[in-house]
């Protein structure tokens, strides 16, 4: 059953019953707060430089 959402259900609900209700909510937070950088929102510039690479190589067929 490992790797289909049957399975992942199952995976949520055991971990759930085994460290509480709000098991996902408290490992989301800690990546959240863990973060130090400040991400794209702290270099605007760069964002648009990444974002600009992202588009270039986009896998869209060219319209004719």
């Amino acid at each position: 059953m490992a790797g289909t959402v049957k399975g992942g259900r199952a995976a949520a609900k055991k971990n759930k019953a085994k460290y509480g209700k709000d098991f996902y909510a408290r490992i989301g937070a800690k990546g959240g707060h863990r973060g130090h950088t400040g991400g794209f929102y702290a270099n605007r510039d760069l964002a648009r430089r990444a974002g600009a690479v992202g588009g270039s190589i986009s896998r869209r067929t060219q319209e004719k």
